[in-house]
C-alpha cells in the first residue's frame, strides 16, 4: 500500500479569467474545484494509474466534507481525520499571470496528532509513505521526524516531497525518494545550480548520504535520477503548459506506481515523467490515457 500523509488538505478554487484587472469586478470565464494538497494530488494521480492509496492526515468543516467526498468519488481510500475547524480554501486565478492566495487550515491539536501516529501502527515492510508539503504553523515543527520515526521503525519507505530546512534536517533518516528541483537541491547546499553536470555533483553528495533515490527537475532540462542502479537522464515530452499545479507531485506518484508494478527504476522514472507532463498539458491531474500516451514521448539515458 501507498500511504499519503497531507498535514493540511485543501479545496484548489481555479478561476480562468480573460483579463484581470485590480479594484474592478472581474468574471470568471470558468471556475473548478479540485480536492488539493501535494499529499492529496499524489494520491488522486497514483489511483488514476491504477496503484493501491490510502489517504491520510486531517480534515475540518463543511470544506473537509468536499474533500473527503470528492475522493471517495474518485476511489481514494480515506483515512482522514476530522478535526475542529473548517479546512482551507486555495485560490487560483489564470489570467494573463497565475496567481495564488493559500488560505489557513484548521488548528491541530495533540489528541489528532496522536490520532494520526496511531494509524502507523499497522504499517509492514511492503508500505510506502508519502509525506508531502509545509507543515502547519499549528503543529511541532518536528512532526515529519517523528512520522519518519514511527516508518522506520515499521519498515516502511519513506518518500519526502518537502523543501527548505525541512528537507534538509530529514536528509540523515535515508528517506527512499526525494524530489527536489534544481534550486532547492542548490538551497540545499548553499549554491546556485544550472547545469546538469552541477545537479549530478550535488545529487550524488545527497545519494552518499543514504537516500536512495533523488529526482531532480531542471525545467526546460528535464530532468534526472540518481539512483543505486546509476545516473538517468530524462527528457520530457513537448507540448502547451496549462497547468503548474501538481505537476510534481504527479511526477511522484507515477514514479512510485511504476516503481511498485515493475521493480525498476527506470521504468518508474519513465512513468513519473509521462505522468508530470500530462498533469501540466491538462486543466486538472492527468488522466490514465493521457499519461500513456506520452510514454513513447520520453527519452531516457542512462550515464
Amino acid at each position: 500500500m501507498i500511504y499519503t500523509i497531507t498535514l493540511n488538505p485543501s479545496i484548489d478554487y481555479i478561476m480562468q479569467v480573460d483579463s484581470f484587472h485590480v479594484g474592478e469586478v472581474n468574471r470568471a470565464e470558468t471556475t473548478m474545484y479540485y480536492p488539493g494538497g501535494k499529499g492529496i494530488n499524489v494520491s488522486r494521480v497514483l489511483k488514476r494509474l491504477g496503484a493501491d492509496t490510502t489517504a491520510l492526515g486531517y480534515t475540518a468543516g463543511f470544506t473537509g466534507n468536499f474533500i473527503k467526498e470528492k475522493l471517495i468519488g474518485e476511489q481514494v481510500a480515506v483515512r482522514l481525520i476530522e478535526v475542529e475547524g473548517n479546512s482551507r480554501i486555495n485560490v487560483k486565478l489564470k489570467a494573463n499571470q497565475e496567481t495564488e492566495i493559500n488560505g489557513t487550515g484548521p488548528i491541530i491539536d495533540e489528541n489528532a496528532v496522536a490520532s494520526l501516529l496511531a494509524q502507523l501502527d499497522t504499517l509492514t515492510t511492503t508500505d510506502i509513505v508519502v509525506l508531502a508539503g509545509n507543515i502547519p504553523n499549528t503543529m511541532p515543527e518536528t512532526i515529519y521526524e517523528t512520522l519518519i520515526q514511527k516508518c522506520t521503525v515499521k519498515g516502511a519507505k519513506v518518500v519526502l516531497d518537502t523543501g527548505g530546512s525541512t528537507l534538509k534536517a530529514l536528509l540523515r533518516y535515508k528517506p527512499f525518494l526525494i524530489k527536489p528541483n534544481h534550486h532547492e537541491l542548490g538551497d540545499l547546499f548553499d549554491v546556485s545550480i544550472s547545469t546538469i553536470e552541477e545537479a549530478i555533483h550535488f545529487a550524488g553528495k545527497i545519494h552518499a548520504q543514504g537516500v536512495e533515490n533523488i529526482v531532480v527537475s531542471m525545467a526546460g532540462e528535464g530532468a534526472l535520477l540518481y539512483a543505486n542502479e546509476g545516473v538517468y537522464i530524462a527528457k520530457a515530452p513537448k507540448g502547451v503548459v496549462k497547468n503548474s499545479v501538481g505537476a510534481g507531485d504527479s511526477l511522484v506518484a507515477g514514479f512510485l506506481a511504476g516503481y511498485v508494478k515493475h521493480n525498476d527504476i527506470k521504468e518508474a522514472l519513465c512513468l513519473g515523467i509521462a505522468s508530470g507532463s500530462a498533469t501540466a498539458f491538462s486543466d486538472d491531474l492527468c488522466q490514465k490515457e493521457e499519461v500513456e500516451k506520452l510514454l513513447n514521448q520520453v527519452t531516457i539515458e542512462k550515464i
